[in-house]
């Protein structure tokens, strides 16, 4: 039995990322790897695709092979299905869960200074990009809301510490020439007339709002699972 070339064949035909246990799962009960032995195996395979067009990649739920980053622009010209573009308004409750989990929907508000729409709370449900994880006790029990694996795995990320700092975000290149910007959900509406940016005592911007502020593309980062840009 090659355990190599079986994982090789499991982690291909496979349609989601899977963890050592699933793939130990996959082989007959008597003929089942130990823990290291499939560890070895998928080490030498990503060794085996490292000048590959295609790689193995360690996401939050498991590990995959996909597009290596710069190709998948090619590679989804094959799908007829045009990249979900997301507005505004929906990065910015992503992102505001995302680097300030656990959060209420009232925080998010408070944060961004406009309510937030509850097509946007229902459409990253639905995505499974973030989930319910507890109910703050406090009057009302709000929800708080935080990120998934699913979220993870979208932007090829093995955990939120691999979410980029404010310097990284400060200091990335969007481009030169202007970009347009989607419209905000008409649902939303100003609290205030003027909003402010929390700041730190440090006096810098607060990391959850510049993260809110950037805004990207998910697919075009994702790209359909190439190897760049996933609280378990």
């Amino acid at each position: 039995m090659n355990t190599k070339r079986i994982v090789e064949a499991i982690l291909f035909a496979a349609n989601r990322p899977m963890t050592i246990r699933q793939i130990q799962e996959t082989f007959p009960e008597l003929e089942q790897p130990d823990t290291l032995s499939v560890q070895m195996a998928l080490d030498e395979i990503a060794r085996d695709y490292a000048d590959r067009p295609i790689g193995l990649r360690q996401l939050a739920s498991g590990y995959r092979f996909q597009v290596r980053e710069g190709l998948s622009p090619y590679v989804t010209r094959l799908f007829e299905e045009k990249p979900a573009r997301y507005s505004r308004a929906l990065l910015e409750t992503l992102a505001i869960i995302a680097y300030r989990q656990p959060v209420t929907r009232g925080e998010i508000e408070d944060i961004r200074g406009v309510s937030v729409s509850s097509s946007i709370i229902q459409t990253l449900l639905e995505r499974e990009w973030i989930r319910v994880i507890a109910h703050k006790e406090v009057p009302g029990r709000p929800a708080l809301f935080g990120t998934t694996k699913q979220f993870l795995d979208y932007f090829n990320l093995t955990s939120l510490s691999e979410l980029p700092t404010l310097e990284e975000i400060v200091n990335f290149d969007f481009g030169n020439s202007p970009q347009p910007q989607p419209e905000q959900d008409h649902s939303e509406r100003p609290q205030t007339a003027e909003i402010q940016q929390p700041v730190s005592s440090a006096g810098q911007t607060d990391p959850e709002t510049a993260a809110a502020e950037t805004e990207f593309d998910p697919q075009a980062e994702a790209g359909l699972g190439t190897e760049k840009l996933t609280l378990h």
